[in-house]
């Protein structure tokens, strides 16, 4: 099975062209132009066994929030379709990962009704040159666009870099539970026949 997709969004703020596929090996080219931002998704997909490639330009002389959100929204458009009909997934997934002195949970469930709890107070407002807050605006979009139900909740934390970096291997990690193929479920795992 080879559950990938190809999105391209142009807008008068962002260029965005996304490729996924679920059964990769976590290889990543990922040039957004926001070094942090690149970092991130380049640990997401390794830690989820994902491959992507992620070519952003946006209106950077601004600041970073329209690619990053943009982002969000097309990797959540290019998970949607690599889902398809979502026959025979887990469905849900958690994953709590460690990272130095922080600790992060997150919980999925590929449910078709998008939805986020952002439980997570992040100690600074930038990163390098990431705006912190926009975490959450990433994780909004994906949620959004690709129909999850998101729970990200921080359970330890001083430094925000570890905070993050813990909050994005734990999403990786979740989704890749979340998305994998059990041959047990028959159809969709839903009593109500669909997602």
């Amino acid at each position: 099975m080879n559950r990938s997709a190809e999105v391209t969004r142009k807008t008068a703020e962002t260029d965005i062209t996304v490729e996924l596929s679920l059964e990769g090996r976590g290889t990543a080219a990922v040039r957004t132009g926001i070094g942090f931002l690149d970092h991130m998704l380049t640990l997401w997909a390794r830690h989820g066994l994902f491959d992507i490639t992620v070519e952003a330009q946006g209106d950077l002389y601004i600041d970073g929030h329209h690619t990053t959100e943009d982002t969000g929204i097309v990797l959540g458009q290019a998970l949607n379709r690599a889902l398809g009909d979502r026959q025979g997934i887990r469905r849900y997934g958690t994953a709590f990962v460690p990272m130095d002195e922080a600790l992060a949970m997150v919980a999925v469930d590929i449910s078709g009704r998008p939805f986020l709890v952002f439980d997570a107070a992040l100690p600074a407002g930038r990163i390098g040159e990431f705006d912190t807050e926009l975490v959450e605006e990433f994780l909004r979009a994906l949620a959004v666009h690709a129909g999850l139900t998101l729970h990200v909740r921080l359970l330890a934390g001083k430094n925000a870099h570890h905070i993050v970096e813990a909050i994005f291997k734990a999403l990786g990690r979740a989704l890749a539970e979340a998305s994998r193929i059990d041959e047990r479920i028959a159809g969709v795992l839903s009593t109500k026949g669909t997602l």
